[in-house]
C-alpha cells in the first residue's frame, strides 16, 4: 500500500473537480465519500442535490477563524492511497478506516476533537484521495510534519492487519517517481515510459564509466537529449537540465528536468565525485582512452572485476562496499547499452531495477569503484556485442559474474536492513537469470556438441576428477545435461596445460554448489574464466595470458547464488 502526499495548493474546488471528475482517461467510476472528518459531509458523487461548492464551502469554513492576511495561500492538504494490484479489492468501509487512520497519524486530525477538515473519495477500486483544508477548528495549524513518513508508518501497520502485500519501507534515498500527469502523458504519446524515466536512464548510460564532464556530455548529447547547462558569471559550470525533443508543454517548450530531480546522484557534484577519483588505472603506458580490442575481451575483463567486486562486497568495509554496489550499476547500464537484441531487453529492465539498489545512506568511499569503473568504460567503448560467437559466450560469463555481484549486494542490503534497495538488487537478479538463459543457450549447446565427442576413456578420468572434488554432487552432475559442456571445457583446460583434477577443485571451492539449478553450468564458466579458455568453444584465445585474480584464494565460505541458482 503506497501513500502519497501531494504538493500543497490553494484551490479546493479545483482538487473537488479532479476527484470527481471522470479523469485524464475516464477512468474515474463512480467517484464517492467514503469517508469525512464528521462523517456526514455532503457527497456530490451520489447526493444529485449536492454540488461541489457545497463540500468545498464545508471543508474551508475554518478558514473564516482567521483574518484574511493570516490564512494560508497553500491551505489544501491533499494525500492519496494506493494497494497493491494484487491485493484484493477493499470495500467502502475499509477504506473509509483507512482513511480515518491515515489522517490521524499523519496529524491531519488527531482526534482531539478540533482536528482538520478533511473528506475522502474513491473513485477506483485500488485507491482513494485525502483533501483537508489546513486549519484546525480552533484555528491553529495542524502539527503535520513528515507526514509522507508517517503515513508509510501507518500504512505498513494496515497491510499486516488486512493481510495486504507488505511493500519494504522506504528511507529517502530513492528517486522521485513519476507524477499521474507524467504517466498519462506517455501513455498518451505512446512511449514505454515517462520522459523522466527515460531521461534518468539516459543520463545514468551516459555517466557510465565516463572520466570527464566533457565526455559525459558529449555522451548525452549523442543520446538525442535536450541539454541546458547552468553557467555561473564566473564561467564555472553549476548544474545541467535534460530534455527530450518531443516532450513539450503547453506552450511547445521543452520540458526540462534538473539531473538532481532525476535521481539523488545524478546532480552535476555527485557526477563529479565518480570522475575526481575514478580515472582509468589499467597501466601507465596505456592511453586513457585505449579500449580493448573488442566486445568479447572488454567482457572477459569485466567478469573478472565483477568477480573481484563481489569479495569486496563480502568482506570490505561499507564505505567500500557501497562504492562497489553504485558502480555495479554502471557496469550494468553498460552492459545493456551494448548488449545483443536477444539479451537486450532484460539486461535493460536488470539495470533499471538496480538503480534503486545503487544508492543507500551509506556513503561511496570513491575510488575503490576503479576496476569496475574501468569495466564498465571498456564496455561502452569496446562496441556493442552481436551475440553470436566469442562475443556471445563472453556475454553469458559476465551475466553469470554480474549476477553474482547484485546477488552479493542484495545481501549486503538485507544484513544493513535496506529493504528496498535489497528488494531491488533481487528483482534485478530475476532478469539476469532470464538474460543468461538468452545469452548461455547458444554457446553451451556447442559445448555440449563437442563434449559429447569425447572419447569414452578421457570422459571417465574427467568423472574421476568430478568425483574427487564435489562427492556429493557427483551423481547429479552426470546426469545433467550440462555435463557434456563441462567435458568439453576440462578437455580444453588439460589442452591449454592446465591440471583439470586441481582446477577443479578450486573452482567448486569458491562457493557453493548445493542450491544451483545446474550445477555443470555454474562450473563451466568457473572453468573457462579461471583457465583463460576461450568463452566460445571454437575460438581460440588471443589473450594474454592467465592473472591469478584475488579471487582465486577465496574462502568456500563466500556464497552469493549464480544466475542457475535458486534462493
Amino acid at each position: 500500500m503506497i501513500p502519497r502526499i501531494h504538493k500543497q495548493g490553494s484551490h479546493t474546488l479545483g482538487l473537488l473537480r479532479y476527484l470527481y471528475g471522470r479523469g485524464t482517461h475516464e477512468e474515474h467510476i463512480d467517484p464517492h465519500l467514503v469517508a469525512s472528518f464528521d462523517g456526514m459531509a455532503p457527497d456530490p458523487g451520489r447526493d444529485p442535490s449536492v454540488t461541489k461548492k457545497d463540500l468545498q464551502h464545508l471543508l474551508d469554513q475554518p478558514l473564516a477563524l482567521l483574518d484574511p492576511d493570516r490564512r494560508p495561500e497553500q491551505h489544501v492538504w491533499h494525500c492519496s492511497v494506493r494497494a497493491a494490484p494484487e491485493d484484493p479489492i477493499l470495500s467502502d468501509e475499509q477504506w473509509g478506516d483507512i482513511a480515518r487512520r491515515m489522517v490521524a497519524a499523519t496529524g491531519i486530525d488527531p482526534g482531539d476533537g478540533a482536528g482538520c477538515r478533511w473528506a475522502a473519495v474513491r473513485h477506483a477500486d485500488d485507491h482513494i484521495h485525502i483533501i483537508a483544508t489546513l486549519i484546525r477548528e480552533d484555528g491553529r495549524r495542524p502539527d503535520h510534519h513528515r507526514s509522507g513518513k508517517r503515513a508509510q508508518a501507518e500504512c505498513r501497520l494496515i497491510e499486516k492487519e488486512l493481510g495486504l502485500r507488505q511493500v519494504a519501507p522506504g528511507d529517502g534515498t530513492a528517486a522521485k517517481r513519476s507524477t499521474s500527469a507524467e504517466r498519462h502523458k506517455a501513455e498518451r504519446q505512446g512511449r514505454e515510459r515517462p520522459a523522466r524515466e527515460e531521461l534518468r536512464e539516459t543520463v545514468r548510460r551516459a555517466v557510465a564509466g565516463a572520466i570527464s564532464e566533457k565526455e559525459f556530455f558529449d555522451r548525452l548529447a549523442a543520446g538525442g537529449v535536450l541539454i541546458r547547462q547552468r553557467v555561473a558569471p564566473s564561467g564555472d559550470l553549476l548544474g545541467y537540465k535534460v530534455a527530450l525533443p518531443d516532450d513539450r508543454n503547453d506552450d511547445q517548450e521543452p520540458v526540462f528536468y534538473a539531473g538532481s530531480t532525476l535521481a539523488p546522484d545524478l546532480s552535476l557534484p555527485r557526477i563529479r565525485e565518480r570522475f575526481s577519483c575514478n580515472a582509468p588505472s589499467r597501466n601507465r603506458n596505456t592511453p586513457a582512452d585505449a579500449a580493448p580490442s573488442g566486445p568479447a575481451t572488454a567482457r572477459r575483463r569485466a567478469a573478472t572485476a565483477a568477480w573481484q567486486a563481489v569479495l569486496v562486497i563480502d568482506h570490505g568495509e561499507d564505505a567500500q562496499v557501497a562504492a562497489h554496489i553504485a558502480a555495479a550499476g554502471e557496469v550494468l547500464d553498460a552492459l545493456a547499452k551494448t548488449s545483443a537484441a536477444h539479451t537486450r531487453t532484460e539486461l535493460r529492465e536488470a539495470a533499471f531495477a538496480f538503480e534503486r539498489a545503487a544508492r543507500s545512506h551509506v556513503k561511496a568511499e570513491r575510488g575503490h569503484d576503479r576496476a569496475l569503473r574501468q569495466a564498465a568504460r571498456d564496455l561502452v567503448h569496446s562496441s556493442p556485442a552481436l551475440g553470436r560467437g566469442e562475443d556471445g559466450a563472453a556475454t553469458a560469463m559476465l551475466i553469470d559474474m554480474v549476477f553474482f555481484l547484485v546477488t552479493a549486494a542484495a545481501h549486503w542490503h538485507a544484513k544493513k536492513e535496506h529493504a528496498q534497495q535489497s528488494a531491488a538488487a533481487l528483482k534485478a537478479a530475476a532478469h539476469l537469470r532470464a538474460a543468461y538463459r538468452a545469452a548461455a543457450d547458444a554457446p553451451l549447446a556447442v559445448l555440449y556438441q563437442r563434449g559429447r565427442r569425447v572419447p569414452r576413456p578421457l570422459r571417465q578420468k574427467q568423472a574421476a576428477h568430478l568425483r574427487q572434488a564435489v562427492p556429493e554432487l557427483v551423481e547429479r552432475v552426470l546426469a545433467e545435461p550440462g555435463w557434456h559442456a563441462l567435458a568439453a571445457t576440462l578437455a580444453d583446460a588439460e589442452a591449454a596445460g592446465h591440471d583439470p583434477a586441481a582446477l577443479l577443485a578450486e573452482a567448486a571451492g569458491r562457493r557453493e554448489l548445493q542450491t544451483a539449478e545446474s550445477v555443470s553450468d555454474v562450473l563451466v564458466w568457473r572453468l573457462r574464466r579461471m583457465a583463460d579458455l576461450p568463452a566460445d568453444a571454437g575460438t581460440r584465445s588471443s589473450l594474454p595470458p592467465p592473472h591469478r585474480d584475488v579471487a582465486t584464494a577465496a574462502s568456500p565460505s563466500l556464497r552469493p547464488l549464480g544466475p542457475g541458482r535458486r534462493r
